[in-house]
C-alpha cells in the first residue's frame, strides 16, 4: 500500500483491519522488575552500533530519579515557584530512539501529566511557532538546536514566555550559549546533563543559575547514582585531577546485547562502569568532561565512530591512508574532518558521491585536507591523529 500516517488511504485499512478482527483482549503481562524492556542501539568507537539492553528498573530508576533531583531543588528555594498558568507541555523534537527523546522528554511526561507537542524534523521557525500557540513550558534538545531556537527568539516577534527552561543533553553547550538562553527568553532558564544511552540518560544535572555560575560544567551526580575518576591503573583520583570517568547505580543497563566481549570491557568489579569520557570533578562535586579515550565525533548530539568513517574511505582506490577527527564547530559542537594520504587527487564531489553510497549522510566528512605522502606516524606505527587535528584546525583558523 502507498498509505501514510495521516492519509486516508491509512485509516482505511486500520478501519478494514479493525472490522475484520473486532475486539480483542490484550495479553496479560506481569513483567519483573528485571525483565528486559528496552534495546537502545549506540554508536560505539568501532563504528558498529551496540545494542544496550535495560530493564524495567533500570529505566523507572532513571525517572524516578528525574523526579528527586527536581523535587530536591525546588525544594532549596528561598521561596515555592508559583504553579505556572497552563498545563506543563514539552516540545519533542529528537529521535525516539535517544534516550534523551524516549526517556527524558517521552516517559517522563506521565507522571506529570505533561502535553508532548511533537516535531516530525527540526525547524526552529517552527519550534518558535508551537511554543508559542501550544504554550510549550519545557524544551530538552542538543546544543545545536538549543542555539537555533535561541537566534530564531532573537530574530522573530513570537511570544515565547512560557518557555520555563531549555534542558540539553548529548553533547557539551559553548558557556555563551548558556548565558545567551538566559538572555533570550523572557522566563526560561538554561540547563542541561550529563548521561548515556547505557545509563539511561541520567547521570548529572545543572540547571538555571547554578549552570550560568558553572557553564563549563556538566552538573553534579544525581542522588540515586556513584561517579568516579580513576587513573590508569585504576587508582580514585582526587578533586582536579583528570582521568576516566566510571558510574553507578540503578540506571546502569544490564549489559550489551550478544557482546560478552564488549560487557567484558566495559564492567569494572564493583558495578562501576566505565564511559570512555576523560573528566574531572571539583571540590564541590561538579563534573567537568574535557575529553575523550573513544574514537568519537560528537556531531549535534549523534555520535560519529571515526573507525567506520575512515574504513568508508579507504574503500576509494586511490585513498591509501584516512585519519578521521573531530572538528570544532559553533553549531554542532563538532564536525567531522579527514585528513588524507592519496595516490592522485580526488575531488571532493566525487569522494563525497563515493561516501554517500556507504555513509549516512551526517558522517560524511565536511573539511577534507589531501596530501601524497604518508600520514605521519608513531615510532610504533599509529597515525598521529592528534596532530593531524590540530593541524587543520590551525589550518582552518578554528579554536579547538
Amino acid at each position: 500500500t502507498n498509505a501514510f500516517p495521516g492519509s486516508p488511504e491509512l485509516s482505511l485499512l486500520l478501519d478494514e483491519q479493525a472490522n475484520e478482527h473486532g475486539e480483542l483482549d490484550m495479553p496479560p503481562q506481569h513483567p519483573e522488575a528485571e525483565d528486559d524492556a528496552t534495546i537502545l542501539y549506540t554508536s560505539g568507537s568501532t563504528g558498529h552500533p551496540k545494542g544496550v539492553v535495560s530493564c524495567h528498573k533500570n529505566i523507572l530508576a532513571a525517572l524516578m530519579s528525574w523526579e528527586l533531583d527536581q523535587t530536591s531543588a525546588i525544594a532549596m528555594l528561598p521561596e515555592a515557584p508559583p504553579p505556572p498558568p497552563h498545563q506543563a507541555a514539552t516540545l519533542l523534537a529528537v529521535p525516539l530512539f535517544h534516550a534523551t527523546g524516549s526517556h527524558a522528554v517521552y516517559l517522563a511526561s506521565y507522571r506529570s501529566q505533561r502535553k508532548i507537542v511533537s516535531m516530525y524534523k527540526w525547524d526552529a521557525a517552527l519550534a518558535a511557532q508551537l511554543i508559542e500557540v501550544e504554550k510549550i513550558s519545557s524544551f530538552i534538545a542538543p546544543a545545536a538546536m538549543t542555539g537555533d531556537l535561541v537566534q530564531e527568539a532573537a530574530r522573530t516577534q513570537r511570544d515565547l514566555s512560557t518557555l520555563a527552561s531549555v534542558g540539553g543533553g548529548g553533547a557539551p553547550r559553548a558557556p555563551e550559549q548558556v548565558r545567551n538562553i538566559k538572555k533570550t527568553f523572557t522566563n526560561a532558564l538554561p540547563g542541561t546533563g550529563w548521561g548515556m544511552t547505557e545509563t539511561n540518560a541520567i547521570g548529572t544535572g545543572i540547571g538555571g543559575m547554578d549552570y550560568l555560575e558553572h557553564p563549563e560544567s556538566s552538573g553534579r551526580c544525581s542522588a540515586v547514582m556513584e561517579l568516579k575518576v580513576i587513573d590508569d591503573q585504576g587508582n580514585a583520583l582526587a578533586a582536579g585531577e583528570r582521568g576516566e570517568l566510571l558510574i553507578r547505580g540503578a540506571a546502569v543497563f544490564r549489559g550489551y546485547w550478544n557482546r560478552p566481549d564488549a560487557n567484558e570491557e566495559t564492567f569494572l568489579s564493583g558495578g562501576w562502569m566505565r564511559t570512555g569520557d576523560v573528566a574531572f570533578l571539583d571540590d564541590e562535586g561538579y563534573l567537568y568532561i574535557v575529553d575523550r579515550i573513544k574514537d568519537l565525533v560528537i556531531r549535534g548530539g549523534e555520535n560519529i565512530g571515526c573507525g567506520e568513517v575512515e574504513a568508508a574511505l579507504l574503500e576509494h582506490p586511490l585513498v591509501q591512508e584516512a585519519s578521521v577527527y573531530a572538528v570544532p564547530d559553533q553549531r554542532l559542537g563538532e564536525e567531522v574532518g579527514t585528513t588524507l594520504y592519496v595516490s592522485s587527487s580526488v575531488t571532493e564531489s566525487e569522494l563525497s558521491g563515493f561516501l554517500q553510497e556507504r555513509l549516512a549522510k551526517f558522517k560524511i566528512p565536511r573539511y577534507i585536507n589531501q596530501q601524497q605522502t604518508p600520514l605521519p606516524r608513531t615510532a610504533s606505527g599509529k597515525i598521529l591523529k592528534r596532530d593531524l587535528r590540530e593541524e587543520a584546525c590551525q589550518r582552518l583558523g578554528l579554536a579547538q
